[in-house]
């Protein structure tokens, strides 16, 4: 069975991405989403839930923020080296949300416009703060002033995910999530031929 597995820090990331991911991949591959209560319980179970897994031709993505980790190159190693501890190392991928999810709808003003029914949000997206959204320190906090609080972290999330572009290229770890599916949905689909 071709499927894709996430691992995700909290319940946002799985709202977003059952929005999401149907626009990215190819309906011949399943995706299943499982959210933690945070970044300590994801890395806490990580290692037996992919060690556990009973697809052994599923893939992993593990999601996790930046949030105040000073260094995402470090967090990147310290889920690696969980994911080394499992058998299927080679079969996971880590992608790191700088600083927050919240970046990647910053990043598309355009999306949040259409997501929450906001007008006039997307001409600020030439202001430098959403230009790189990813170097903000709170982007949620951001996004709630932006949005005069319309924003729901679950709903606003899932709603996002329903409107982002694809292509968009202002946040790098969005470009990084998005490369990171498409790579393993190839992967997919070549070893089942």
């Amino acid at each position: 069975m071709r499927e894709l597995v996430f691992l995700l820090e909290e319940r946002s990331a799985q709202a977003m991405l059952e929005s999401l991911l149907p626009r990215v991949l190819s309906e011949e591959i399943i995706f299943r989403l499982i959210p933690f209560s945070g970044k300590q319980d994801l890395q806490k179970q990580l290692v037996r839930k992919i060690r556990h897994y009973a697809n052994p031709q599923a893939r992993f993505i593990v999601i996790q923020d930046q949030d105040s980790h000073t260094d995402c190159h470090s967090l990147k190693n310290r889920l690696l080296d969980l994911c080394a501890q499992t058998t299927r190392a080679s079969h996971c991928m880590v992608r790191i949300a700088c600083k927050e999810l919240e970046a990647f709808y910053l990043a598309d003003l355009v999306a949040v416009e259409r997501a929450l029914g906001i007008k006039g949000l997307a001409f600020k997206q030439g202001y430098a703060k959403f230009r790189s959204p990813d170097r903000l320190g709170s982007p949620s906090r951001e996004l709630k002033v932006l949005t005069q609080d319309r924003y729901e972290k679950v709903a606003g999330s899932r709603r996002m995910g329903k409107h982002l572009e694809l292509s968009n290229t202002r946040s790098a770890s969005f470009k990084n999530l998005i490369g990171a599916i498409r790579r393993l949905e190839t992967e997919l689909l070549v070893e089942a031929k």
